[in-house]
């Protein structure tokens, strides 16, 4: 689980930051110097790897506390900790995320359950139909003294007719409840706070429920759940 996420994400290297790492340049070991040298310069890349945002954070919060205390001007070390150097960054600008589905609510849950269990009910009574009218025919073939070819023909011919009709009704049925279900949107709404009003004279009057607004859809793009503030 340690090769993967985070520590092969990239981090958008903004003003800010870079203002900072330059800061810390002076003061971080010799190895590290080298590696914030490639980030440092004037003209930096856009993003710079997790990983060296998280070894200057050890360092500056563990054994270079010190170090940064002791320079002039004085350097905070919580500065470099890691929530500060991730401040109004983007992980991973370069990449694109999928948008961010919503779980779906329990009663949205239960109704395909029962819609599912409704189709499975009707597939089986189209079965039974089929093959209860062509022994029907048949049976009714044999008491009229027909041959055998003729009441087979004419029960298989009895079976088409029903599987036909069956498969026309199942597509109309299942087109409704595809259209019912696309119309049928859950709201959601939005809580807005109480507004005050004043009277005349400045005294405070009760105060006035605003309507909540309706929305029927909720979508979170990648940029929000990806933007730090």
């Amino acid at each position: 689980m340690d090769n993967v996420a985070p520590y092969n994400l990239n981090i958008s290297l903004e003003p800010h930051l870079l203002d900072a790492l330059r800061d810390l340049q002076a003061v971080v070991p010799r190895d590290l110097d080298d590696t914030l040298r490639q980030y440092t310069n004037s003209t930096p890349p856009l993003t710079i790897p997790y990983s060296v945002l998280r070894s200057l954070s050890q360092w500056a919060t563990t054994t270079g506390c010190e170090t940064l205390r002791s320079h002039s001007p004085p350097l905070n070390p919580h500065a470099y900790a890691m929530i500060a150097l991730l401040a109004g960054t983007t992980t991973s600008p370069e990449r694109n995320f999928g948008t961010y589905v919503p779980p779906q609510d329990p009663e949205e849950i239960q109704a395909a359950k029962s819609a599912e269990r409704k189709s499975i009910t009707a597939l089986l009574n189209g079965l039974l139909s089929v093959l209860g009218s062509g022994f029907a025919v048949w049976w009714a073939a044999d008491r009229l003294g027909w041959k055998n070819e003729w009441r087979v023909l004419l029960a298989l011919f009895t079976s088409i007719v029903v599987a036909v009709s069956e498969a026309v009704l199942y597509l109309i049925w299942q087109s409704r409840i595809s259209q019912s279900r696309s119309k049928r949107t859950k709201p959601r709404h939005r809580v807005k706070p109480l507004e005050r009003y004043n009277n005349p004279d400045g005294t405070e009057a009760k105060t006035k429920e605003v309507p909540a607004t309706i929305s029927t859809s909720f979508e979170v793009t990648d940029v929000v759940l990806r933007r730090r503030q």
